[in-house]
């Protein structure tokens, strides 16, 4: 499964420690709030290691259609 996100984050905070931060809290929530998930991740490690970043520049409008259209039914 993929996740994309639109975010604007301040330049003193770096991305590495932002998604790091994301994931981990994420990651809390959705153990906290579906029990089921805890035996089937028994290590409590929900999210992959690794993530993609990019910058948006002039085409942040067409980014965020993007988005917006990921998942509607056709």
């Amino acid at each position: 499964m993929y996740i994309h996100m639109l975010v604007s984050i301040p330049p003193k905070i770096s991305v590495s420690s932002f998604v790091g931060y994301l994931k981990g809290k994420s990651g809390l929530m959705i153990f906290d709030r579906q029990a089921n998930l805890k035996y089937r991740y028994g290590n409590r490690k929900f999210w992959c290691n690794g993530f993609y970043v990019d910058t948006v520049g002039r085409n942040k409008k067409v980014i965020e259609e993007y988005i917006r259209n990921q998942y509607k039914v056709i």
